[in-house]
């Protein structure tokens, strides 16, 4: 019995966990919805809940990728609290503005320690890194910074702009396919630095 219930919790998180990955990409069409169909009046609470959900998932969770998800959930849940307080929906537009805000904050804080996160993240595979791939993962780390400020400064001129269909356009899709390119060339550039050593 007791056995059944742990798995069953173990099934309920990782639905929870799941749901709070989806919630990144589904942002901006879930903003969207909530400006253009402002009678689907359960949304809101709906999305606040899934924030809460996902905070209550990853409570106690140590190590520096979990305690960022938390503080994007905690994120989540304050502007889609303070959105349904003051019955203001422009304050949903901000999330991808602290997303940006705080992984720039996580990136470039690790530049000013001896290993930075793109340097941790590879050594889980690869424990033995030789001398040029610490310095190319360092690069990789100021160029996920770059993205950071570039992606987030383009999402707060969205915001301040004022325009849902900018807003939705950029973070719903162009921030995504510069993402995805950003990765695609960050393999494509590893797979040959492997090759040339």
């Amino acid at each position: 019995m007791a056995q059944a219930t742990a798995s069953a919790g173990k099934t309920v998180q990782t639905i929870l966990r799941g749901l709070g990955w989806l919630m990144l990409p589904a942002w901006p069409l879930l903003v969207w919805v909530s400006f253009t169909h402002p009678h689907i009046r359960w949304l809101l609470p709906l999305l606040a809940l899934i924030f809460v959900l996902r905070m209550l998932t990853l409570w106690g969770q140590k190590g520096v990728m979990g305690q960022t998800a938390m503080v994007l959930a905690l994120a989540g849940v304050m502007l889609c609290s303070a959105s349904l307080a003051l019955r203001d929906l422009h304050l949903l537009l901000w999330y991808p503005v602290a997303v940006n805000a705080v992984m720039l904050v996580l990136f470039g804080g690790s530049l000013l320690t001896a290993m930075p996160l793109v340097e941790r993240l590879a050594r889980l595979r690869e424990p033995d890194l030789p001398q040029i791939a610490i310095v190319y993962v360092r690069r990789v780390t100021q160029i996920w910074c770059l993205f950071f400020i570039i992606n987030g400064g383009i999402a707060l001129a969205t915001c301040l702009a004022g325009s849902l269909y900018w807003w939705t356009v950029w973070n719903g899709m162009l921030s995504y396919l510069l993402m995805g390119s950003l990765m695609a060339g960050e393999w494509w550039v590893r797979r040959r630095l492997r090759a040339a050593l």
